[in-house]
């Protein structure tokens, strides 16, 4: 269970009633959609930002310590996803709005185009492993004439 997450911080995000109704009013089913949706969304999350962050120590942190972006778009993922449980094709726009938004926002990081400020990186051999620029050198040969 994640616990990056909580119910009440869905409140800033989609009315309470929605949510109820969109996980069928069922208290013990709804805590699970809920769950396997928060570990879906974070799941995505982490496979855009672990080359650069400590997803551990991002994903790992509760209360005030949370990121307040990457909390926002952890929320909207988890949203978009309850909403395609309940019935993909009568899906607001600004559920589908956010979802693209949060993923383009996903993307701009991983490209390093953007940066998430004060979040926890890796350390820099970490980091220099997972770069697509990796640069090597052959051993020098000597040349024989």
């Amino acid at each position: 269970m994640s616990t990056f997450i909580q119910l009440s911080d869905y409140d800033s995000t989609i009315h309470r009633d929605i949510l109820d109704s969109l996980l069928r009013g069922d208290a013990e089913d709804g805590q699970t959609i809920i769950e396997d949706c928060e570990m879906t969304a974070i799941a995505e999350m982490k496979s855009y930002l672990d080359k650069s962050y400590d997803v551990e120590k991002i994903f790992g942190a509760e209360g005030s310590e949370r990121h307040p972006l990457v909390l926002s778009m952890a929320k909207d993922i988890a949203v978009y996803h309850i909403f395609c449980i309940h019935n993909p094709y009568k899906m607001s726009q600004i559920r589908k709005d956010r979802y693209d938004r949060a993923v383009e926002w996903l993307k701009g990081v991983a490209k390093g185009e953007l940066t998430i400020h004060g979040a926890p990186r890796l350390p820099e051999d970490e980091a220099a492993e997972n770069s697509p620029w990796q640069i090597e050198n052959n051993t020098f040969r000597e040349t024989h004439f």
